[in-house]
């Protein structure tokens, strides 16, 4: 089922790339392979699991840019002199996209077991963290014993 999202853009300004993104889940999902998993290891590191059996690490690459990590696979056409009696472990070329919040970076990538296997981490810059202001004030006012201003 697609959502119509146009009641939306009618009452929002600036939303259109989260829009953009919510329209790729919804294609995204109509394809399920290859098979992820996606791991939060603490509130700032994260881990995708991707199933690449039949695949080598030069079968596959992956590209991270603008917020977009890409991960394609396409196993060369030699297999024509093998004679299956059943195939269940697929080897068909695939593109898969994982949409990256701000300042999401991918650290590492490591093929092990038949897993890819890639390290991301939030690190938000300096300059965006939140600051602790110092509030100035005037000289303290005097009271007298009773706690009214003194003259």
């Amino acid at each position: 089922m697609r959502y119509d999202w146009s009641p939306l853009w009618r009452s929002t300004i600036g939303f259109d790339r989260l829009f953009d993104v919510f329209d790729e889940v919804q294609r995204a999902s109509e394809d399920n392979y290859p098979h992820y998993n996606i791991e939060r290891l603490d509130e700032n590191r994260f881990q995708i699991s991707v199933a690449l059996a039949g695949f080598s690490p030069d079968e596959i690459s992956l590209t991270a840019e603008q917020n977009v990590l890409t991960l394609e696979g396409r196993k060369p056409e030699r297999e024509a002199d093998r004679i299956y009696l059943f195939r269940g472990i697929s080897t068909r070329p695939f593109k898969r996209q994982f949409t990256l919040a701000d300042h999401v970076e991918v650290k590492s990538a490591r093929f092990e077991d038949g897993l890819l296997v890639v390290e991301l981490a939030r690190e938000v810059p300096e300059a965006m963290k939140p600051k602790q202001i110092a509030i100035n004030g005037g000289s303290p006012k005097k009271l007298d014993h009773f706690g009214a201003k003194a003259a």
